[in-house]
């Protein structure tokens, strides 16, 4: 039987160092966390990971960190900035992981160098274990791929149009990530479970269908039918509300099993995460 993946990991030693974005963005090296207080520095690095192995150019930096405000010496203090952060990282202010293009700046990381990398992993294999019906063992990984994520995503950085673009794509694949959890711990029987985590979501989230969805198969699946025909009735009226709309085919099907007492529709496939720009 396929077994779940293990984050990934790299060797460790004296220049090793490992990127978090899954959070705030946090720097770890071989003596535990690196300090980088600094918010521009921070910006800085956090574009250069977006684009990780691309060069980003200095115009682009210079728009990244400080938009319309940027002062008439920006390039020199993005030369400065860069300068600080090589002197922080593996290799030194004169080589290493930051590397000078004949436009601008670029970060080589490995794969595995950042969280990102293993959160991918885990999802991708995830789908796989439950493409091939092992649920549990999809339940679990998904899991613990979700606990990889330690809070809002580069939050204190979200000025920079780059970085807000990457943060609205990985909260999208954060959310996959939690539905196709949920799907899998429905397959496998945990509906009571999965009750109340549901019913936080359908609050935080009030306009994705999903979550409904789910929520009212958890019910139906703990013999809590008349409050899963609720769960619907206000799914219809945010939605109509808010957008106008009708919900989804899935969901009217599922109100139309509920009423009439019928096992629910089974589980829609799921397409595949859409890749980063």
């Amino acid at each position: 039987m396929a077994q779940p993946a293990v984050p990934i990991t790299r060797a460790t030693g004296a220049d090793w160092v490992q990127f978090g974005v899954l959070g705030p963005l946090r720097i770890t090296g071989a003596t535990g966390d690196l300090p980088l207080n600094a918010r521009k520095i921070r910006t800085l690095l956090a574009v250069l990971l977006v684009r990780a192995d691309q060069s980003v150019t200095v115009d682009q930096l210079t728009d990244e960190i400080w938009g319309a405000r940027a002062p008439r010496r920006a390039t020199a203090s993005l030369h400065v900035y860069v300068s600080q952060l090589r002197k922080l990282l593996p290799g030194g202010e004169h080589g290493g992981l930051i590397q000078t293009s004949s436009s601008g700046y670029q970060i080589h990381v490995e794969y595995g160098d950042v969280d990102l990398h293993a959160f991918r992993d885990g999802v991708e294999r995830g789908r796989a274990l439950a493409r091939d019906g092992h649920h549990e063992l999809a339940f679990d990984l998904f899991r613990e791929m979700l606990d990889l994520c330690r809070g809002p995503v580069l939050a204190d950085l979200q000025e920079s149009p780059m970085i807000r673009a990457f943060t609205t794509w990985l909260d999208e694949l954060r959310l996959e990530c939690t539905e196709l959890m949920i799907d899998c711990g429905l397959a496998i029987g945990r509906h009571r479970d999965l009750i109340s985590l549901l019913q936080s979501l359908t609050v935080q989230y009030p306009l994705r269908e999903d979550f409904y969805r789910q929520l009212m198969l958890a019910l139906c699946g703990a013999h809590r039918r008349s409050e899963a025909l609720e769960v619907y009735r206000t799914a219809r009226r945010t939605l109509h509300d808010e957008l106008g709309l009708e919900p989804c085919a899935a969901l009217r099907d599922l109100h139309q099993a509920a009423l009439r007492g019928d096992e629910p529709p089974p589980l829609a496939h799921r397409h595949p995460l859409r890749e980063t720009a």
